[in-house]
């Protein structure tokens, strides 16, 4: 594996944002569209999802989360990420903040630790690992 290319880069940067975002602002359709058909999410809080069609079903739950008045902030930093052509292992840091009737609180810093795929000039997930320094529960999750 080799250091990224500047396009591949901004690329796998892109996704991860793309993606912390949408579960942020409860955007379903962007989180599956953040996974190739085939892509996986292994949860520790929330469980594993396997295909677009459960990470469907992921995404709605963390959308109910978002319409109930619960606000989620993903921060995402200190990506690193080695492609060899179009495949790619990344990972960063993570840290998950929820607010709920005026109070928010640090769940647990973590990290994502993904495989990814190039498709059309697209990078997707095709596996995400989500690493958390201490267990979380999330009720309504």
């Amino acid at each position: 594996m080799a250091a990224p290319s500047i396009e591949d880069w901004i690329g796998i940067n892109s996704l991860f944002t793309r993606y912390a975002t949408a579960l942020d602002h409860g955007e379903v359709e962007v989180i599956v569209d953040c996974f190739t058909a085939n892509g996986v999410v292994d949860s520790p809080v929330m469980g594993s999802f396997s295909g677009h069609a459960a990470i469907r079903e992921f995404a709605e739950r963390n959308a109910k989360l978002h319409k109930s008045g619960v606000q989620m902030r993903h921060f995402v930093s200190n990506v690193q990420a080695d492609v060899t052509g179009d495949r790619a292992e990344a990972s960063c840091y993570l840290l998950n903040y929820l607010t709920k009737d005026g109070k928010s609180e640090l769940l647990s810093p973590g990290e994502y630790r993904c495989r990814l795929v190039k498709a059309a000039g697209t990078w997707r997930f095709e596996y995400r690992l989500v690493m958390l320094d201490r267990p979380v529960v999330i009720e309504g999750r």
